[in-house]
């Protein structure tokens, strides 16, 4: 199975070389603008979305009035292909879909147009080919790019963008990985990690009690950034507003590399446990039992699932979402099972009838992943002895774990 993610690599482009970048940019928006205005009709019947037909109506055309070389005006029209199959589909499903409008900050870039080497990139533009060299992030918790930049993925299609007067390359990169259903028939056991996720305290909290990231930093650093968003914008001044895109970009990215770094320790997790899959709660679920989780957490929550999913796949462990009741609620302790709203208290759990003392969102977590273990179990999945992933040892109310020779 091919597995593909898209890396965003920053360019070092020499000041020399913006122009013929630039004009390329333009160029390519005008042959894709061409090929869009040509196959639109607003009728969707109408609507001319098949590249070969394509290809022989406007091919000539673009390449007579412009300077692209033949695989760029095939890139161009690929591209306006997509978007024109997109409003059809659009417009058949009831849908309002408006002709295609393209924007000069975009080249897609194939084999024959790129060409990738070590510490740089060589790139055609409507002239002599443009190399620029790649600005690499510095990050002792690791980042997207070093995970993916390696040789076991292959680099394949490309996209350059300008933003901020800065070139960025996303680039798509793919390896063949051994599917989640060859690794399920090979093993008798089904093994799930659960994961609780919480908009204070720890970020996420797993079943094998390893607590993960702080929620209280990251609504930190938001409030921060609203906080002084709000303040440049009553400013109004020219100043402010690129003042309010820059933070917002170094905290964009500060929020995507700290959901990367616990997407990350949360595969390991699995990986290190040998579970076939990860459990979350619903992401429904989870906005009706918090019912102060802002829009922000929402989305931070999504993103993590999203992050814990793609690099799941690479190890063939799948990722699951149960919606079950009371898991904060519910004592996880053996055969227990006891659910009493009496049994929390804020980060204490203390079953009210066995007497078990846990962290309560460790205590959550392991009813998440129970809940998907049971699932497995009364829907007859190939898993003959279908378990949690724990960790010998105990955990108290402070989330400390102490090992011992028993599981808990």
């Amino acid at each position: 199975m091919e597995v593909v993610r898209n890396i965003q690599v920053k360019l070092d482009v020499s000041e020399e070389d913006y122009e013929v970048l630039d004009e390329t940019f333009e160029q390519f928006r005008q042959a894709a603008q061409h090929v869009a205005d040509h196959g639109w009709d607003d009728n969707p019947y109408g609507i001319t979305d098949t590249k070969n037909t394509l290809h022989e109506e406007t091919y000539s055309d673009v390449r007579e009035k412009l300077s692209l070389q033949s695989s760029l005006v095939q890139s161009a029209r690929n591209l306006a292909t997509d978007a024109l199959s997109n409003c059809k589909d659009r417009k058949f499903d009831g849908e309002k879909a408006s002709k295609p409008e393209f924007k000069g900050t975009v080249v897609v870039y194939n084999g024959r147009t790129i060409t990738y080497n070590d510490d740089h990139v060589s790139l055609a533009t409507v002239d002599d080919r443009v190399t620029a060299e790649y600005v690499t992030p510095v990050n002792e918790d690791g980042t997207p790019f070093e995970d993916y930049w390696t040789d076991e993925w292959e680099k394949a299609e490309a996209t350059l963008h300008k933003r901020d007067g800065t070139y960025y390359l996303h680039v798509a990169v793919k390896k063949e990985v051994e599917p989640a259903d060859s690794i399920d028939e090979e093993s008798e056991n089904g093994v799930v990690l659960g994961v609780d996720l919480n908009v204070d305290g720890y970020v996420a909290v797993t079943s094998t009690g390893a607590f993960l990231g702080n929620a209280d930093s990251l609504n930190h650093r938001r409030n921060e950034y609203e906080r002084r968003r709000g303040n440049l914008q009553q400013t109004g001044t020219r100043s402010a507003h690129l003042t309010i895109k820059s933070i917002g970009s170094r905290f964009a990215r500060w929020s995507a590399d700290s959901l990367h770094r616990i997407s990350s320790e949360i595969v390991r997790e699995a990986v290190e446990n040998d579970c076939t899959a990860i459990a979350f709660e619903n992401l429904k679920h989870i906005r009706k039992r918090i019912s102060n989780a802002s829009k922000f957490q929402q989305w931070a929550f999504r993103e993590l699932q999203r992050h814990v999913e793609y690099k799941a796949e690479e190890y063939g462990i799948d990722v699951d979402d149960v919606a079950p009741a009371y898991t904060s609620q519910r004592c996880s302790h053996g055969e227990c099972g006891f659910t009493h709203e009496n049994n929390r208290d804020g980060d204490e759990f203390e079953c009210v009838k066995c007497g078990k003392e846990l962290h309560s969102d460790y205590n959550a977590a392991r009813n998440i992943g129970w809940r998907l273990v049971q699932h497995w179990l009364k829907s007859g999945a190939e898993r003959a002895t279908s378990q949690l992933a724990l960790k010998s040892g105990t955990l108290n109310a402070n989330g400390r774990f102490r090992p011992t020779a028993l599981r808990s």
